[in-house]
């Protein structure tokens, strides 16, 4: 599936995906939109004392601002992909849409 065959609201959690890692350098930025089609974009979390991947913090964003379910989440990565971890944070709120693109925004997985 390429980009152009893309639904538009898929396209823009990539690329509010990719906005977020790019503007903190991270290594991984993701973004979800709830059932509502609000959207909630994070990059990951390395702290000491917290780690955190970018799917489980924009997953804890949307479920602490109320969703009660997710419609689609990305993932932009140039690792491996979503961890188990990443892909059951997601399923528990229903996702069933995990896209998964490069740094460029090339899909990699959907």
């Amino acid at each position: 599936m390429s980009e152009a065959t893309l639904d538009p609201e898929d396209n823009k959690i990539i690329f509010l995906a990719r906005s977020a890692r790019a503007r903190n350098g991270a290594a991984e930025g993701a973004a979800v939109r709830d059932e509502t089609g609000r959207t909630y974009s994070s990059t990951n979390v390395d702290l000491p004392s917290l780690t955190l991947s970018a799917l489980q913090v924009a997953v804890a964003m949307a479920v602490s601002s109320g969703a009660r379910s997710l419609e689609a989440a990305a993932l932009v990565t140039a690792g491996d992909g979503p961890s188990e971890a990443d892909t059951r944070a997601v399923r528990d709120l229903g996702g069933e849409t995990l896209l998964v693109a490069a740094p460029d925004g090339t899909l990699r997985r959907s």
